[in-house]
């Protein structure tokens, strides 16, 4: 799998190229005592992998969501049009947009692909904007402005699709079509997705997926002034621009800096990181020549990184090996156990079909009931959803379920003897792999769980049948509550007031009584 002439060569041991297998384990100890669903890492030092692993179902062939890591890889594309004359810092977004121009708005005049790059652009767009409407670009020039451009510092997201608003503009490409001969191709990335608004621009800032490994050629490339392999791939030059401090004095910008949607650390000099919601992240060591690549499931983003940060002294060494090593693996996630089969109901459910009547409230709020959780909807342009149609097949030891959302279908292998089943899918206009685990709770009620493994979370949905009556009751891993009460504490700083404030987190930690309601639905 590895021997081609795009894989990162793989050291003989981690103390081969100076990293402490005893540290790579007691970072996964950390991991796993402080409950975090990590799915996969990779430690790079001196060119040769290090350490790596997943955790089962996850692997080395499966895409993952990146979250804003995207932004880093859309700064790149940046920096190819900056090396190749098509942009500069100093673009204005109404150079490329002179449609939205207003000479009588100063700060939206201002407004360059430095100040967006930065996150001094001013804008505050609201975290829940629509992202159903096909006016991105019109709805970021409209918004209200917060500061001068330079001014301030918040972290916006829409500022970054802006810039690849701005490279789709200047090139006529989208920036997967425009990295694809500068970067994938040259790194050997030969499968990501990403996902795009309406008008098929990329959001730029959220949506891409990687490989694990793809992540961290990136990242290599980075560390190493462009090059990978030996061959400038990134334009020379730009990597130590776009890592440096661009926000030094800025009132509210990172501690540790920040440079073109790229985070300052302080874990060891000079070393940065790619940084995404749920824990993904790419840290560059250039004192170490190494890379650590992490990507998770866990929306505490600090707890993640401390797990890393705490032991980065003694995870990299030169001169004699230490004696003790260890070996690192994550544990196989949970599965669904399984439970005594109930024929006469089986036999009452095959291949009849679920209706299930739509939740006018999630209709409302623009969040139909999906296979995909929350977490990984809720900046979707199309956000799937309602599950509906649903028909179940029984067989020996696994069922196949089909179902309908809006106008795409699927039909998945779920196993009923403990063991998931993977299947391809695509919701949302993206394309999945479901790993789905089901069981009989009773004679009456069946579960399953399904984990698109590109996503972040676990659908869970439970059917309770009486007569030709069902309920549907979902529910998402980890859950909603969870999330609600360790995202509130960080969204605080945006939300003007102590009382807004305080309704909006009981409106988040309550928000689950909405989005994972019960569904009524009939057999016919």
């Amino acid at each position: 799998m590895f021997n081609n002439e795009y894989s990162i060569p793989r050291a003989e041991s981690a103390e081969a190229v100076g990293v402490s297998s005893a540290a790579v384990a007691a970072i996964i100890r950390d991991m796993e005592e402080k409950q975090i669903e990590s799915h996969s890492m990779m430690i790079i030092r001196h060119g040769k992998v290090a350490f790596e692993a997943w955790r089962k179902p996850y692997g080395p062939d499966i895409l993952h969501t990146m979250y804003s890591v995207s932004k880093s890889v859309t700064a790149t594309a940046a920096g190819f049009a900056m090396a190749e004359g098509l942009l500069t810092p100093d673009t204005r977004l109404v150079d490329v947009f002179p449609e939205y121009a207003n000479p009588k708005d100063d700060d939206l005049e201002r407004i360059t692909l430095h100040s967006l790059m930065t996150m001094t652009a001013g804008k505050n767009v609201s975290l829940l904007a629509d992202k159903t409407s096909d006016t991105w670009v019109k709805d970021f020039m409209e918004t209200k402005q917060s500061y001068s451009p330079g001014e301030g510092w918040s972290y916006i997201s829409e500022n970054t699709f802006c810039v690849a608003a701005m490279i789709a503009r200047v090139t006529g490409m989208t920036v997967t079509e425009y990295l694809t001969p500068r970067l994938y191709e040259p790194l050997g990335i030969t499968k990501t997705q990403w996902e795009r608004d309406s008008h098929g621009t990329e959001t730029g800032g959220w949506g891409l997926f990687l490989k694990t490994e793809d992540l961290a050629k990136i990242a290599l490339c980075y560390l190493n002034g462009g090059k990978f392999g030996g061959k400038q791939v990134i334009p020379k030059g730009w990597c130590k621009l776009a890592s440096a401090n661009h926000t030094s004095g800025i009132p509210g910008s990172p501690e540790h800096g920040y440079g073109y949607f790229i985070w300052g650390c302080g874990c060891g000099k000079g070393v940065y990181r790619f940084d995404g919601m749920f824990s993904q992240f790419a840290y560059i060591f250039p004192e170490e020549d190494a890379v650590v690549i992490m990507t998770d499931n866990e929306i505490n983003e600090d707890k993640a990184r401390r797990c890393l940060e705490d032991h980065v002294d003694g995870l990299f060494f030169d001169g004699e090996a230490p004696e003790a090593k260890e070996i690192a693996e994550f544990p196989e996630l949970e599965e669904i156990e399984a439970m005594p089969r109930q024929p006469e109901t089986e036999k009452k459910v095959d291949g009849r079909t679920i209706k299930i009547t739509p939740n006018p409230v999630l209709q409302a709020l623009g969040f139909p009931l999906s296979v995909l959780t929350f977490p990984a909807i809720y900046m979707c342009a199309d956000k799937a959803g309602p599950i509906d149609n649903v028909r179940f097949n029984f067989y020996e030891d696994e069922c196949t379920m089909y179902w309908t959302e809006g106008d795409e279908s699927n039909i998945v292998h779920i196993g009923l003897d403990g063991e998931a089943r993977r299947s391809r899918i695509r919701l949302g206009k993206l394309n999945y792999t479901l790993s789905s685990s089901g069981a009989w709770l009773d004679e009456n009620c069946f579960e399953i769980w399904l984990r698109p493994l590109e996503a972040i979370g676990q659908r869970r949905l439970k059917f309770t049948f009486k007569g030709d009556s069902v309920t549907v009751t979902p529910s998402c891993y980890p859950s909603l509550q969870y999330l609600a009460g360790e995202l509130a504490p960080t969204l605080q700083s945006m939300i003007p007031g102590q009382a807004a404030y305080a309704m909006f987190k009981l409106m988040m930690l309550h928000s689950y009584k909405i989005l994972d309601a019960d569904q009524k639905a009939k057999l016919v």
